[in-house]
């Protein structure tokens, strides 16, 4: 037995080594692969500069050559005009000549006044005088010469792109606000061959440093060209996000900055389907009602109107999962109702919820676990809600123990709910504009669970929401000014 252990060990160690010879001779391909593509790449590079001081060369040989055919054109036109000047001074010259050679005195008397006036004239004004004997332009090129030892300098010091140093993460400067992520970063040296960033997230439970198990795939963001970058729209059902991000220039990407690890708390909850109407249909975050899903119930409902304190045939009260949980006959008649699954017992939070345009009638609000099965949301001393009728005409108001308040404003397109069970306050709000709606202040004395109600037509409810910094605004704003009471509220 200890020999076919042994040799057995050793089969599986021939078959890992033949596996790491198998993965050697394919490193080494490879290895030849990449050399000569990094040849060819290289090869290109040099062809691009060759190409540039080419293009470059043709044009500096131009700008000289225009340069030489200025100084000739303007060398030409002084010739030019110094060879019609002499023409002219010599036949001035000829004849002034010709006019101090007379020796007759009698015939130079002769000679009229005035033709000697012209004469003295012409010859004063010849244009001789005038002209300038210093050539236009110089016969230098000097100020088109070129001095390439910078270049050359430069040229020599072209090495390999080294590979870009880690990151890091500013966490004094990283901002997380609603369902928002801002991080920044800074580069421990600065380097200008950096061409972008890429951003790594993932979500996780734990914190501190990365867990290998159970831990969810990064999210890539690539193509970041500053050192800061916001994550927008987010769901924050997970307690913290790791964070992480690598410089890369035209070659290669460096190391991975240390990952950080933000905390994204916000209050998530799912809709709890063994609570609702049978009329409902429920999924996790989504409520329809159903006109034919209690159709096999009318009985059952029957007898538990006459005594609502009988139990539900479907529950079966030797489980005490089934105790605790509940059945899906937990509401009956018209309380359309449907509660989440996670209980508010302390701090602040927000969610919103959305309905479909075609709905009838629909309630938005919180409740002690206590509902009864035939209690509506608003209408017991244990409940707070806006509720919405669109049944003939459109009526939107708010509801707490049997009492309502007609809200003479809009019904916005999302509602979002606000509470704040250590300050007793529930408050509702234009999501979209973050406008208040109705405000209950109370002192709550049991855990709040959210809830429903819908008939004809559904709901879509919106959880791992932060409070909006807007909310956080107007509730600062609201406390200072000690609020307006309504008549609904009340202390439980």
């Amino acid at each position: 037995e200890t020999l076919q252990r042994i040799v057995s060990t050793l089969v599986n160690k021939n078959d890992e080594i033949h596996n790491f010879i198998d993965m050697l001779n394919h490193t080494i391909t490879n290895v030849q692969v990449n050399s000569s593509n990094a040849i060819s790449e290289l090869d290109e590079e040099f062809d691009g500069l060759y190409s540039i001081l080419h293009e470059m060369k043709g044009s500096m040989a131009n700008t000289i050559q225009q340069e030489e055919a200025r100084k000739i054109q303007a060398l030409k036109d002084q010739l030019s005009q110094c060879s019609r000047a002499l023409e002219s001074s010599e036949e001035l010259l000829e004849l002034a000549v010709q006019s101090l050679d007379i020796k007759n005195p009698m015939e130079q008397l002769e000679v009229e006044n005035t033709d000697w006036m012209c004469v003295r004239q012409v010859v004063t004004v010849a244009s001789a005088f005038r002209l300038s004997l210093k050539p236009k332009v110089s016969d230098s090129m000097t100020h088109m010469m070129v001095d390439f030892a910078q270049e050359k300098s430069m040229l020599q010091a072209v090495k390999f792109l080294p590979v870009p140093k880690a990151p890091e993460i500013d966490v004094a400067a990283c901002l997380v606000a609603d369902n928002c992520i801002t991080i920044s970063w800074i580069m421990p040296e600065e380097d200008s061959r950096i061409d972008h960033f890429v951003l790594e997230y993932r979500k996780t439970n734990f914190d501190g440093l990365p867990r290998i198990k159970g831990e969810q795939h990064w999210e890539v963001v690539d193509y970041i060209k500053a050192t800061q970058y916001t994550l927008s729209g987010l769901k924050f059902d997970t307690k913290y996000m790791n964070l992480r991000v690598q410089a890369c220039n035209k070659a290669v990407a460096g190391d991975y900055s240390d990952p950080v690890t933000l905390e994204t708390k916000a209050f998530v909850f799912s809709l709890d389907s063994t609570s609702s109407h049978l009329n409902l249909k429920v999924e996790d975050t989504y409520i329809e009602w159903d006109p034919t899903g209690g159709k096999g119930q009318e009985k059952i409902k029957g007898k538990e109107n006459k005594n609502s304190n009988a139990a539900s045939p479907k529950r079966s009260t030797n489980s005490p999962r089934a105790a605790a949980r509940g059945s899906r006959d937990r509401f009956a008649g018209e309380s359309y109702t449907v509660l989440g699954d996670t209980a508010v017992e302390s701090g602040q939070h927000y969610w919103e919820v959305k309905a479909q345009k075609d709905c009838k009638s629909y309630s938005v609000g919180v409740t002690y676990r206590n509902l009864g099965k035939f209690d509506q949301l608003g209408k017991t001393n244990s409940s707070w809600c806006i509720h919405v009728n669109n049944w003939l005409q459109i009526t939107f108001s708010a509801k707490h123990n049997n009492k309502a308040k007609t809200l003479d404003i809009p019904v916005p397109d999302r509602i979002g709910v606000y509470c704040d069970f250590d300050g007793g306050q529930l408050s509702f709000y234009n999501a979209s504009s973050k406008a208040l709606l109705h405000t209950f202040r109370t002192k709550f004395t049991q855990p709040l669970l959210p809830g429903f109600m819908i008939w004809c037509g559904g709901l879509t409810v919106s959880t791992g929401l932060q409070v909006p910094s807007a909310v956080k605004t107007l509730q600062k704003s609201e406390n200072e000014l000690g609020g307006s009471t309504s008549s609904l509220n009340n202390v439980a």
